[in-house]
């Protein structure tokens, strides 16, 4: 089980259910449960709570931190934004 965030630097480490927040120049712009991904090109859908849609995302584009286990509901009431120290 994944105690902490993890920042993700490739698709192949990602599975459905998993729990992600993606970052644009710091900035939150997306997060929920990743639903399909396609290593290959670098990219992956999640259903994102921000916004209520399903959303394609790409690795080259978005910093992705995992969220821990636990937050794998997908629910609106997740943690803010990861922070790093």
């Amino acid at each position: 089980m994944i105690d902490e965030p993890a920042v993700i630097d490739s698709c192949q480490d990602l599975v459905p259910g998993d729990a992600v927040e993606a970052f644009y120049n710091s900035n939150l712009v997306h997060r929920g449960p990743v639903t399909d991904t396609a290593p290959e090109l670098g990219l992956f859908w999640i259903l994102d709570t921000l916004t209520g849609g399903r959303r394609l995302l790409d690795m080259s584009e978005l910093e992705i931190v995992r969220l821990p286990a636990r937050y794998r509901d997908a629910s609106p009431q997740w943690p803010g934004p990861h922070r790093r120290p």
